[in-house]
Parts: structure tokens; sequence; C-alpha cells
């Protein structure tokens, strides 16, 4: 089944509420996503350490073939 962008963005938000969240459909089939997030959270962490804190927030929907999310490509980083 197929996910909104909403549904991802509530998921992120839960995790880092003040976060800057943009999600875009690259397909426009829901389920190809880019997500870039912003936060304040992510200073002084590496990419990965973001990148995981963000895929934790998804939880199961990107959990194997019977997820709901099937791709998501991911842009983290700390504000300017």
């Amino acid at each position: 089944m197929a996910m909104e962008a909403s549904e991802i963005e509530t998921l992120i938000r839960e995790a880092f509420p003040e976060a800057k969240i943009t999600i875009t459909d690259l397909a426009g089939d829901g389920n190809h996503y880019a997500a870039e997030v912003v936060d304040e959270s992510f200073r002084g962490q590496n990419r990965v350490q973001q990148q995981r804190a963000v895929y934790a927030a998804l939880k199961e929907k990107m959990a194997g073939s019977h997820g709901d999310l099937h791709a998501l490509a991911l842009t983290t980083k700390a504000p300017d």
C-alpha cells in the first residue's frame, strides 16, 4: 500500500518536532520519496548517525518487502 507524503512527515515530526521537513514524491506513485530533514539535533553528528535517526523514526514503514515505503532518498543536516 502506498504512503502519502503527509504520513512520512508525521512520522519524522514525532521524532524531530522542530525540524524543517520537505517531502517530495519522486515518481508520483506514493512509493518513491525524497526527504530533506534539517534539525538542530543533528549538529555534531555525522551523516550516517543523522540518517539512522530518521530511518528509526519511520519504524516498520520501511520494513522489508512488506513496508509501505519502498524507497526514500534522504538528506539530513543541521541548520546553517
